[in-house]
């Protein structure tokens, strides 16, 4: 085969090297701020009851509460050796062994409880409608997320399993080492589909890889968000945004994790057959790994929330507020009553 695509060699974690900033924090900085733009946008169109404090309110006490649910989701399941749960006071302390490790660890299924669970309180609070302002989230986050996993490729994290596939890259952290346990079957299957692997200093062999980064960057983020957004405006009750966006996040992330290296420590949690290759180069039908098990639930989630929220009372959508004067002033002429309700088709059909 033709030598796979190489991971770009100028690209660093550092954006400056020997400085601690990251691609991976400046990328969330970005994820957070296109999806609060994405979610003003539909304040707008909506003409949706929300002061701009009140918006940046939400979205504070939403980002803390989703980087306190990722991080301490991925500190208990992810994390295998029982550091943290040992001291768990160190979960938000970015040093380690004497060095600045930044938080390392971050579980996305973690983030989205934690932002769920900040919603439904934010929103009790402000006496919001829950499946309104969870709806918006959902049409937001997608478009959001796929500038994280952007960050997850150019730390050059996160790849994927050995591929004879001309889009396989060579990533610099993919090496193997001469001892590994599977080592001798890896490097068979290598030569049984002609991949050809790099051999570095030390014997280490680096392998093309799936860029599944890029995947879930596609997937979970781009084709999610445009699916998302072009039934904002077409949802048949509330809160049907939050149930597509459970349901396909789900969906995308448990089919991409059979290209997608599990984490090594944790392998598959559920195994239905006994594997025959290493779980570098192969990913049985059904054997299931941490990230597709919580996908599942995910989905789950969303069809049960589907079921209740279409059958909740005041379960029609309201694509366009009126606004506060108007809805406060009962009487009107039957001229003006006729000209608010050309006013609110025009904005129907521009939104649509």
């Amino acid at each position: 085969m033709l030598l796979a695509i190489h991971y770009p060699h100028w690209l660093t974690p550092e954006i400056i090297p020997g400085f601690p900033l990251r691609w991976y924090g400046l990328m969330y900085v970005v994820a957070f701020s296109v999806a609060y733009l994405a979610y003003r946008r539909q304040v707008k169109e909506r003409n949706f009851p929300m002061s701009d404090d009140d918006l940046s309110g939400l979205f504070f006490w939403c980002i803390l509460a989703l980087l306190v649910g990722a991080r301490v989701f991925s500190t208990m399941v992810y994390e295998v050796e029982g550091f943290y749960r040992r001291q768990p006071w160190l979960i938000f302390w970015p040093f380690r062994d004497g060095q600045f490790t930044g938080l390392q660890g971050m579980s996305f299924h973690g983030g989205v409880l934690g932002g769920v669970i900040s919603i439904f309180i934010y929103s009790k609070i402000k006496k919001w409608d829950f499946r309104e302002i969870g709806d918006m989230y959902a049409a937001s986050i997608p478009l959001g997320f796929t500038f994280g996993r952007l960050g997850n490729f150019l730390n050059g994290e996160l790849y994927g399993r050995i591929t004879a596939s001309p889009i396989g890259m060579y990533f610099p952290y993919g090496a193997i080492s001469p001892f590994h346990r599977d080592f001798a079957a890896i490097q068979e299957f290598a030569d049984q589909m002609g991949i050809i692997g790099i051999t570095g200093p030390g014997g280490f062999v680096n392998f093309p890889r799936h860029p599944s980064q890029l995947y879930q960057m596609i997937f979970e983020g781009i084709v999610l968000w445009a699916i998302i957004w072009f039934f904002r405006n077409r949802k048949p009750f509330k809160g049907f945004l939050i149930t597509l966006y459970l349901c396909g996040y789900g969906l995308f992330r448990f089919v991409i994790e059979y290209f997608r290296q599990p984490d090594l420590n944790l392998g598959y949690r559920i195994q239905l057959v006994q594997p025959t290759l290493p779980m570098e180069v192969a990913h049985p039908l059904l054997c299931f790994t941490t990230g597709q098990v919580l996908s599942f639930l995910m989905i789950v989630a969303g069809l049960v929330w589907a079921f209740f929220a279409s059958r909740m009372e005041d379960r029609e959508p309201i694509f366009v507020y009126p606004d506060e004067d108007e809805s406060s002033a009962p009487l009107k002429s039957s001229e003006e009553k006729a000209e608010d309700r050309k006013r609110r088709r025009k904005m129907r059909n521009k939104l649509r």
